[in-house]
């Protein structure tokens, strides 16, 4: 889903396209250069205080307080204002924007964008349908179509294909921040703990669910994930994937490296680290396997 409600008769000869994406989809500093992202940031409520996604509060600073308080973030959508503000500055430009978010069905932030777009021309909002890299696939496969030339509504189209087609899914060791922030009982979290279990949760029409429960080390499950994750890695589209972790050992990230390498011939392997919004949630040791496939999800 992406809105835009007025396109000038131009579009199609404008060349000169943003590419943007609220912090959720975790690509991180160096990606956002090389790839000249902008990046809109949510707000994160902690201990009183409100900061700003990965500007100055970290998925560390979260992890320390909770140590210190047993009390997690909430997190808030990007407001109008703000989407209004980057809008008109880059549009007065003459650019014309695209603006990934985090999926409509875990936030509002989608339905903010696109509001605030309405007053603009050449203002395209895409919902992805996802959060974390999952949305990151999806963003750097629009910087790449924006480098080749095409326009802005060509871009925003083309992203509506290629969503169904993304594989996103983490692993979680423990589930104390799932049960603390509402997420998941009491009961099934100890049951969780007690047994091993460590539920892998996979994102599909926008909504998060539970696909399998692995059991064991976290790194022995990792390594199982990995290959049931990429299989014969036949029906990936091995340009691009990620591996996506909220603070693991880096042993264990490199471990999955790895593996994931060893699965498949991927071109591009890169790591990046959740930032506030799946790290509140999900907690600390947390890691996924994130690529785009060639046929969409069953």
């Amino acid at each position: 889903m992406y809105c835009n409600k007025k396109t000038s008769t131009g579009d199609n000869m404008n060349k000169k396209v943003i590419i943007a994406s609220d912090s959720t989809s975790d690509l991180g500093a160096e990606l956002h250069r090389r790839f000249g992202i902008r990046i809109l940031p949510l707000g994160v409520n902690l201990g009183g205080k409100l900061y700003t996604d990965g500007v100055d509060i970290t998925p560390d600073d979260i992890y320390r307080h909770y140590a210190d308080h047993k009390e997690l973030p909430k997190t808030s959508a990007v407001n109008m204002a703000d989407f209004a503000d980057f809008f008109k500055e880059y549009t007065s430009q003459g650019y014309s924007i695209v603006c990934f978010t985090i999926s409509s069905q875990m936030s509002s932030t989608y339905n903010n964008a696109r509001m605030a777009a309405e007053e603009f021309e050449n203002v395209f909002v895409v919902d992805s349908g996802n959060l974390s890299t999952g949305a990151g696939l999806l963003v750097l496969r629009a910087c790449e179509m924006a480098k080749e030339g095409r326009s802005a509504a060509e871009i925003a189209e083309a992203m509506e294909e290629l969503k169904p087609r993304v594989s996103a899914s983490f692993v979680i060791d423990d589930l104390e921040f799932l049960h603390k922030g509402g997420r998941c009982s009491a009961l099934a979290a100890f049951g969780a703990n007690l047994l091993r279990l460590k539920p892998c949760i996979t994102v599909k029409d926008g909504r998060m669910g539970v696909a399998k429960k692995y059991r064991g080390a976290f790194g022995q499950v990792l390594s199982s994930y990995v290959k049931d994750q990429i299989g014969d890695g036949s029906d990936i589209d091995l340009s691009r994937v990620f591996v996506t972790h909220a603070g693991c050992d880096m042993d264990i990230v490199n471990a999955c490296v790895e593996g994931v390498k060893a699965a498949a011939p991927f071109k591009e392997v890169l790591i990046t680290r959740a930032g506030c919004t799946v790290s509140s949630h999900c907690g600390q040791n947390t890691l996924g396997v994130l690529f785009i496939k060639k046929t969409p999800l069953e």
